[in-house]
């Protein structure tokens, strides 16, 4: 039996659907690809570029995976306006200085690591939550490791011997209960990274090392430097 316009297929009846070849369906220009994200947007678990630098942060943490991850503070979206508050004044120091230069963000992601880290061992932290305080202990030191670990790749052994003494200082200050000394700590080093040491820096240091009365004056005036080299 033949139909208008050629020959039935075999074996088909009459009336009868026949199958469709799917077609491969072209993305337009600026249009996703299947499992690609949007344009201008950032693929699952990576903060987009130019993000503040703590949702950064928790994105790299999330992808790490581990401990760091499990002690996230249970935000299910690392965008939300919790995750970018309070960014500390020694990350925006050390990455706003012309030793930054190029990598500012970079900067600021290894310097808000480090000082996370700080805050897990002495303060609030901003995005992890330890219940334990041997945990605490155990991230803290992770996210130190994270920090000095970026800039042993970026070369920048001046930056890494700057925090290792940051690290140091203010952990004696803050045994001594001397909170105010260890923030300046935090400060004046953040500056020693993005602006370059000064002898008046390395003064304040001995000062904060020895306990004398004059660390948080000295430790504030090198912190401030960072302001009057702008």
């Amino acid at each position: 039996m033949s139909v208008a316009g050629g020959d039935a297929p075999a074996g088909a009846a009459a009336g009868e659907a026949q199958p469709v070849e799917a077609q491969p369906v072209e993305a337009q220009p600026g249009e996703a690809q299947p499992g690609e994200a949007p344009a201008g947007e950032a693929p699952a678990g990576e903060a987009p570029a130019g993000a503040p630098s703590l949702e950064r942060l928790r994105a790299l943490l999330a992808e790490r995976g581990g401990l760091l991850a499990g002690l996230l503070d249970g935000e299910e979206d690392f965008r939300a306006p919790a995750a970018a508050a309070r960014p500390s004044v020694a990350a925006a120091l050390g990455a706003g200085g012309p030793r930054a230069e190029g990598r500012r963000e970079e900067y600021e992601l290894l310097l808000e690591a480090i000082y996370e880290g700080y805050l897990v061992h002495y303060g609030e932290p901003r995005l992890l939550r330890a219940p334990e305080a041997a945990l605490g202990l155990l991230a803290g030191d992770q996210l130190y490791a994270i920090g000095l670990a970026r800039l042993v790749e970026i070369g920048d052994t001046e930056a890494v011997s700057e925090l290792a003494d940051t690290i140091t200082l203010s952990a004696l200050a803050q045994a001594g209960g001397a909170e105010e000394l260890a923030e300046a700590v935090w400060r004046a080093g953040g500056r020693a990274v993005g602006w370059g040491s000064t002898p008046e820096h390395r003064r304040a240091k001995e000062l904060a090392r020895t306990g004398s009365p004059e660390a948080l004056a000295a430790m504030r005036t090198s912190a401030e430097g960072a302001v009057a080299a702008g």
